[in-house]
């Protein structure tokens, strides 16, 4: 018997968010977290009863979404699925704490290569696993916000959330950043 891909959505207040998992040998392994942009991209993929694990974590990050200071850890993200540096780069942005910012260039610093600052947006970018790895909380070096696949609305929204102090123009008002 093959494995199939599977998901389950739940409502959120951004919109419908939705788990991609595999259901293994060894229990479920999520391969994806779609946000509420993102909801074409499952289009194809069958909803499923979700495993205990899947539920939990569905409900973990319904409560996240509401503003709930929840703690995910990485145990059920299929990381095998990126490459090395991506999973060095979600690996370090996952130890990036609640109502905490960091910069891309502080991310590649922290590993060892202070010029991949852009390969670090890029790994942050392909994200498979936004929220449980919270790359919202990457930033630019002047400060300003960056991208995020949810927009920059979420993103903004996201850090509010977390009591992160953001000026009208985008640019976050930390005095101290992770890994600085």
């Amino acid at each position: 018997m093959g494995q199939h891909l599977a998901r389950v959505s739940f409502a959120s207040p951004f919109g419908a968010v939705s788990i991609l998992w595999l259901d293994g040998p060894t229990g479920p392994s999520v391969m994806r977290i779609l946000l509420p942009n993102e909801e074409r991209l499952a289009e194809a993929v069958p909803f499923q009863a979700p495993p205990a694990a899947i539920s939990q974590l569905s409900e973990d990050l319904r409560r996240f979404l509401e503003g709930e200071p929840i703690t995910f850890t990485l145990d059920l993200l299929a990381l095998e699925s990126c490459s090395p540096f991506q999973q060095s780069v979600l690996v370090a942005e996952s130890r990036v704490p609640r109502g905490c910012v960091t910069t891309y260039g502080k991310i590649a610093a922290h590993l060892g290569a202070p010029l991949a600052a852009r390969a670090v947006g890029g790994a942050l970018a392909r994200n498979p696993f936004p929220i449980i790895i919270p790359c919202h909380r990457a930033i630019r070096s002047d400060r300003h916000l960056g991208g995020f696949r949810g927009g920059l609305a979420m993103k903004r929204q996201l850090l509010a959330l977390e009591g992160v102090p953001i000026s009208n123009d985008g640019r976050v008002l930390v005095e101290r950043l992770h890994y600085a």
